[in-house]
């Protein structure tokens, strides 16, 4: 069973950075796509970064955050983190973290094709 552990949300003020972590358990991430995804209150989960399939490494992000989000791994394959520098208030929202090992490049932005997700952080951006 896959699990997943988010830490690094928080308050921030508007313009901030924070680093979000997620960690797996039991096992590595190689040979999974791993992506960030985050809902606020009132909408849905929507499609932040994703790092596609460990071994390949190539990533995509959301319009909204290019530029200022940066997804990576570490080396071991035990943790992925999502960079988000110059934080806004629309950023704010729970951030989850999810891994599958049978996407594509077509269903990679897609919250549905995900089988395993974390519990979420929130993240606050004040103005």
């Amino acid at each position: 069973q896959v699990q997943l552990v988010e830490t690094g949300g928080g308050l921030v003020q508007a313009g901030a950075s924070l680093r979000l972590s997620c960690t797996i358990s039991g096992q590595s991430f190689f040979g999974y796509t791993v992506g960030w995804f985050r809902q606020a209150p009132g909408k849905e989960r929507e499609f932040v970064a994703t790092i596609d399939r460990w071994n390949e490494g190539r990533t995509y992000y959301a319009d909204s955050v290019k530029g200022r989000f940066d997804i990576s791994r570490d080396t071991a394959g035990t943790a992925v983190y999502l960079s988000m520098n110059n934080l806004q208030p629309d950023d704010t929202a729970v951030y989850y973290c999810a891994a599958d090992r049978y996407l594509t490049q077509s269903t990679l932005r897609l919250a549905r094709e995900y089988n395993y997700w974390g519990q979420g952080t929130q993240v606050t951006v004040s103005s």
